[in-house]
């Protein structure tokens, strides 16, 4: 007989062994009870593993400082769509001359495509806060130098001057997009949630912007929306950059790797993807307020841009709700083809020439430029070093206002001279040309990879 430590020793009997027992002479078998819950036909399968949930915009909005800077960034926003609609209607009703007011605000848009780079360069290098808050003052002296030359009649040049000036706003998207980064690190499904979430907060403040202020100028006083548009832009930086728990670090010395985004392979093909979605934006906006004009309904052409708008941050936020399929360099392609299929239907509606029938479309067009705005800043952010992240994505802003310009000066000659609608198959070849152009795009090198690492 073993002894009682080797009886210790023994290895437990599973619970699903048979109990054995003497009677006598005889021996009696009994089947363990079965576990609870299962069948006759054994234990049940385990239940499918549950599919976590998608990272939402309200877990992002609730990550310490996020909701503070995102708020105090909004009144920051909207001067940029404001200032160029407050001056245009400004110049025009003191002045009488809108060639004198398109001319001023366009001076001033190629003085934002020189100067914005190198303020946020400027962002990177020595901070937010302290570089945000002066280029504000700066931007908003610029503002009130406006509109005291237009109250006191003074010569054409300085309203150009003056104007110009206001180049100096600083780009609060790219850095609340930085701040983002910052906070998320290389978590691709909340960064690309919170991505979706800026270009949303983009669309809006440039539906809103436009919109304000032309109320302001048209209902209270033609300075109104300008005068308004600088305390906004003060008041917001100020709350913007005083939440500084989620301000990135400064760079102040570029690290190695660390070289100027233009510098980066494959950035100038994405600019240039970015210049023609520009064109198609500009392009899209004038032909649509021309149309309007030319069927007699000019009062249902803000309203059917304000449709595209929409569309768009509807869009932005349903696609941003989704993890994303695939990398960002192999969806752009894609996702640039559904927008050219897109911008079709404006073109086919203009043939019939009804203002009814373009609303919708232009709606669906509108729909399909958020996922491509969304995967293209992605691409910006993968491809730029931190150091250099609001120069990068300021960069892409800049390449997409120009396209705007050009993109509504070609609309404008072809509403003058051709039949109204022409300029949506602009929108369209410059869509097809952005396709040709991201299919150019390569994969970061080796030495933004060991950065970004």
């Amino acid at each position: 007989m073993p002894s009682l430590p080797a009886l210790r020793r023994r290895p437990a009997l599973p619970a699903t062994a048979p109990l054995l027992a003497v009677t006598g002479h005889t021996l009696a078998v009994a089947a363990p009870a079965p576990p609870p819950g299962s069948g006759p036909g054994g234990p049940p399968p385990p239940p499918p593993p549950r599919r976590r949930p998608g990272p939402g915009y309200l877990a992002l909005l609730r990550l310490p400082g996020a909701a503070a800077f995102t708020l105090g960034g909004l009144p920051a926003r909207l001067p940029a769509g404001m200032f160029s609609v407050s001056a245009v209607l400004m110049i025009a009703a003191s002045r009488d001359s809108y060639a004198l007011a398109g001319a001023v605000t366009a001076t001033g848009l190629a003085a934002t495509a020189l100067v914005a780079p190198w303020t946020a360069r400027l962002v990177d290098r020595y901070g937010q806060r302290r570089v945000a808050r002066p280029a504000a003052a700066l931007a908003v002296c610029g503002a009130l130098a406006l509109v005291a030359c237009v109250r006191l009649g003074a010569p054409a040049w300085t309203l150009f001057a003056a104007y110009a000036a206001t180049a100096t706003v600083p780009n609060t998207g790219a850095m609340a997009r930085a701040r983002w980064q910052a906070l998320l690190g290389e978590d691709p499904a909340r960064r690309h949630t919170a991505t979706s979430f800026e270009q949303a907060v983009d669309e809006v403040c440039f539906m809103a912007g436009p919109a304000l202020a032309a109320v302001l100028c048209t209902a209270l006083f033609p300075e109104a929306g300008t005068l308004t548009g600088a305390a906004l832009l003060a008041v917001g930086t100020l709350l913007f950059t005083a939440q500084r728990a989620t301000e990135p670090p400064p760079h102040p010395r570029p690290a190695t790797g660390s070289a100027a985004p233009l510098r980066r392979p494959g950035t100038g093909p994405l600019l240039a993807v970015f210049l023609a979605t520009g064109v198609v934006f500009g392009t899209l906006e004038v032909t649509t307020l021309a149309f309007a004009d030319s069927a007699g309904q000019a009062a249902t052409g803000g309203l059917i841009v304000g449709l595209q708008a929409a569309g768009s941050c509807v869009a932005g936020l349903v696609y941003g709700a989704r993890a994303p399929a695939g990398p960002a360099a192999a969806r752009l392609p894609v996702l640039l083809a559904l927008l050219a299929a897109a911008l079709a239907l404006p073109a086919l509606a203009a043939t019939t020439g009804s203002a009814a029938l373009l609303a919708p479309a232009v709606l669906c067009a509108g729909m399909a430029t958020a996922p491509v705005m969304i995967t293209a800043m992605t691409l910006v952010q993968h491809r730029t070093p931190p150091a250099r992240l609001n120069e990068g994505l300021t960069l892409a802003v800049t390449a997409i206002l120009t396209g705007i310009a050009l993109g509504s000066a070609l609309a404008g000659q072809a509403a003058d001279h051709l039949t109204p609608g022409t300029g949506y198959t602009t929108a369209l070849a410059a869509a097809c040309a952005a396709i040709a152009l991201a299919a150019r795009l390569r994969a970061p090198g080796p030495a933004l990879s060991a950065v970004r690492g």
